[in-house]
This record gives structure tokens, sequence and C-alpha cells, in this order.
């Protein structure tokens, strides 16, 4: 292989890599906060189980973010539980650097 042979297949592994990465960190992502929102909503147990799938597979109807957000708003809403929008984000956000430390961790 040339050089530049070399170089473009490092590129398609690391892109390969970083694609798997993202999809498992948003995966556990969507666990913990879907742990955390379905405590907020006096889930436990079985039911939590079920939730923590259902809020998984929301992740699968629309390419980005906003199916979930909107998935885990409406879910509180219905509950009756107020979050506000920014706090659900942050949320997002700290579950899913959380996600990335405990893969990157090896947990």
């Amino acid at each position: 292989m040339t050089g530049m042979q070399n170089r473009q297949k490092a590129f398609e592994e690391k892109f390969a890599r970083d694609g798997e990465l993202k999809f498992k960190a948003e995966a556990r992502r969507n666990k913990l906060l879907a742990t955390w929102a379905g405590g907020k909503m006096g889930f436990t147990g079985d039911a939590l189980e079920a939730y923590i799938k259902d809020v998984r597979k929301s992740d699968l109807s629309a390419a980005g973010d906003d199916d979930v957000f909107q998935k885990v708003k409406a879910d509180l809403a219905a509950k009756n539980v107020s979050v506000a929008d920014a706090e659900l984000r942050k949320q997002m956000d700290e579950y899913l650097a959380e996600a990335v430390r405990q893969i990157e961790a090896g947990v």
C-alpha cells in the first residue's frame, strides 16, 4: 500500500470507531436519562426497565437528539412533573459526557 492508501484506510477506521463510540455513548446516555426521568415519575423495577427501553427506542425515530428530548419532555408533562427545557437539555448533555467517560473507562 502507498502512504496515501494507508492514510485513507486509517481515516476510514477512525471514522468507523468514532461512529461506534457515538452510537454507544448516545444509547448509554438515553439509559441514564431515562433512569433519571423515570425516577422523577416514580417508576421502579419492571416499569422503569420498560421506560428505559421506550426511551432508547424513541432515539431511532429521527436523527439527532430531539426525538429523545420530546419523548421525555412529553412523558414528564403527562405525569405532571415539571422540568424546564433547559434542565432537560442540561441533563442530556451531562449524561452524554458521563456515558463517554464510562465507555472510555471500560465500565
